[in-house]
């Protein structure tokens, strides 16, 4: 399954997968937004993480999947790497890559959403709710939003408060900041 993020709206129909003893390559590498690590299992990306240091990424991809073998492989990811690094410095050039994503019904729902939000642009999180016919859910889609582990392919950095300030992001705030700036000038 493919996720092509660029100007055209995505859908997430990946089937829903389970996170038992499965082997998990990762790896990392320094862009502009920090230390990116991206994993993936056999079915495709299941993680993007982006932080200050490698050694809490690697923990917070090893928290995620507990009963999975991780192992480093700079050379296997090195191509998906790269996607990543490049789309951070030039958005307008989109993000295609095969995922694996997890996670509940509800989150899917948020997420597939999430995808149909055009680079450069935001939503509020009421309006996200609304897209996916829960207008009372704006609290569970913001917590949908901080579930999802893998940053810009599922680009929750597109969601902003009803008066369009940022609030929380998994990544830090001035990340969100970042990337919204390199998007808006990529319009």
């Amino acid at each position: 399954m493919n996720l092509d993020i660029t100007r055209e709206p995505a859908r997430i129909d990946a089937p829903v997968t389970d996170r038992r003893d499965a082997e998990i390559f990762f790896t990392t590498g320094e862009s502009a937004l920090g230390t990116v690590l991206v994993a993936r299992s056999p079915r495709g990306i299941c993680a993007i993480l982006i932080g200050s240091q490698a050694g809490a990424l690697t923990a917070d991809v090893a928290e995620q999947f507990p009963a999975s073998t991780l192992m480093r492989n700079d050379h296997r990811l090195e191509d998906d790497l790269e996607k990543i690094i490049r789309f951070i410095t030039a958005p307008e050039r989109g993000l295609d890559l095969g995922l694996d994503i997890h996670g509940t019904p509800f989150q899917r729902r948020v997420w597939d959403a999430l995808c149909a939000i055009p680079c450069g642009r935001t939503v509020t999180y009421a309006a996200l709710a609304r897209r996916i016919g829960e207008p009372g859910s704006v609290r569970a889609v913001a917590n949908a939003c901080a579930a999802n582990a893998i940053a810009l392919a599922i680009p929750c950095h597109r969601v902003v408060r009803s008066d369009g300030t940022l609030s929380g992001y998994r990544w830090g705030e001035e990340r969100k900041r970042a990337m919204l700036t390199r998007e808006a000038r990529s319009r």
